[in-house]
């Protein structure tokens, strides 16, 4: 990679990672936020996303939701364990995707595509690219001697 391509990557991996980071921590800090409105709505696999609000299963939710966004976005801003959280990530995105799908929209100015498509695309190209490893903690952390002994625990770190 040049110095451009490397800079670009890096800029986009800290810029999701901030809008993660965002998303997420003022989920956490606000105790009145839920994910029960957005999926109570679901146009598309209503009876999975009704299953996601169901009493027992809403704290989870909420949980995974909250902190799942924040420590994705901590992730992408250190360059740190990127690989690990993209695909979850990613997956995230699409659970995101689908409660507000009308098919074929998924809003009134989208068609087929919407963010939530472009976020997860974005974090499987950070796993495929190995994107940490420009400029991120990863790289320097998947250097540690005593990681030699773990190589696949190294794969995920970088």
């Amino acid at each position: 990679m040049n110095t451009l391509q490397k800079t670009s990557l890096f800029l986009l991996r800290v810029s999701v990672g901030w809008l993660f980071f965002y998303a997420g921590i003022t989920k956490v800090l606000n105790p009145e936020w839920s994910a029960e409105g957005y999926l109570k709505g679901a146009k598309t696999f209503a009876g999975f996303y009704q299953w996601l609000t169901s009493p027992a299963m809403l704290p989870i939710t909420n949980f995974v939701n909250e902190w799942g966004l924040t420590l994705l976005g901590v992730s992408l801003i250190l360059g740190a364990f990127v690989r690990l959280s993209s695909l979850p990530g990613a997956l995230l995105m699409m659970l995101y995707y689908f409660p507000v799908l009308d098919f074929p929209y998924p809003n009134a100015h989208s068609y087929i595509v919407d963010e939530h498509i472009i976020y997860a695309l974005v974090l499987v190209l950070f796993f495929v690219s190995r994107a940490s490893k420009v400029w991120g903690l990863g790289s320097w952390a998947s250097s540690w001697p005593f990681l030699s002994k773990y190589p696949r625990i190294r794969e995920w770190l970088d």
